[in-house]
This record gives structure tokens, sequence and C-alpha cells, in this order.
């Protein structure tokens, strides 16, 4: 059985939102982070994905997005107890609100960084750094 997790690719004036996750966090404890988070057991449910995506951005950063999210990629990978992931990345468009560390117990830091600043930021994962450049693909190719 896999956990299910979903992120938000958010850009805004050419810069994504990115986290710091906090140090408690046992999964990348301390690095940068799209915001995101798992899905939980609904039963029967239509739009879960979304859902989940929308509960966590305002749990964790107090933001709301359009109703418009775009799939940008999944991945998945092993968690240190041996826990099987799936991750999938969504293109979000800020609706509402400017984001903030509004759980602490999962976000230490929140940031509005270029692809360029992620993509040599000491604390930047390769997962990171390859969800920023598909959705930045993505976008460029909405833009032709």
């Amino acid at each position: 059985m896999f956990y299910l997790n979903v992120e938000a690719a958010v850009k805004k004036d050419n810069k994504w939102l990115i986290i710091g996750r906090s140090e408690k966090e046992e999964h990348a404890g301390g690095l940068l982070s799209l915001v995101g988070g798992t899905v939980e057991k609904e039963g029967n449910s239509r739009n879960i994905l979304e859902r989940t995506l929308r509960r966590e951005l305002f749990e964790e950063v107090g933001i709301k997005v359009g109703d418009k999210m775009e799939y940008v990629r999944n991945t998945s990978f092993q968690l240190d107890d041996g826990s099987e992931v799936i991750d999938i990345v969504f293109l979000c468009e800020l609706a509402d609100g400017a984001p903030f560390v509004k759980s602490p117990d999962e976000v230490d830091h929140v940031y509005w960084m270029t692809t360029d600043e992620i993509i040599k930021h000491p604390k930047s994962p390769v997962w990171l750094i390859d969800s920023i450049r598909e959705s930045d693909t993505l976008m460029k190719s909405k833009v032709k």
C-alpha cells in the first residue's frame, strides 16, 4: 500500500512559493520543498487530490489557490521506515492571501524564489529541483 502525497507548484511574479520544512519533520526535515501533504482516507470521494492540496496550502501557509490545477508529474519514493509514497505535483495559481508560516510544526520558513535560486540552493533536494524544472517547462509551453 502507498501513501499518496500532493504538492503545489505556485508561481507569482516569476518566483515559486517554497517552504523550508520544519526540522521536526521526519522526512526531509530542514530541506526546501513545495507546499503539500498526505491524502487522507475519505471513502467514496471526488476531487480528493485537489481538496487535499487546498487544505494543505491553507493549513501550512494560509493561502488559497484558484480552481484550475494542472498536473505536472508524479514520482514514488520510500521513507526511512520502508513506507512507499506516491507524490503528485500540480501547477496552481495563487488566488488569495500572502503566505506565512501558519503551521510551525511543518514549516520553518516561507520563500518566493526563482527557478535558478532553487536549483542553486544547497538545501534543495533533487526531487524539488526536478519538480520546479517540469513546472517551469509546463508554464512556458502554455505561453507559446
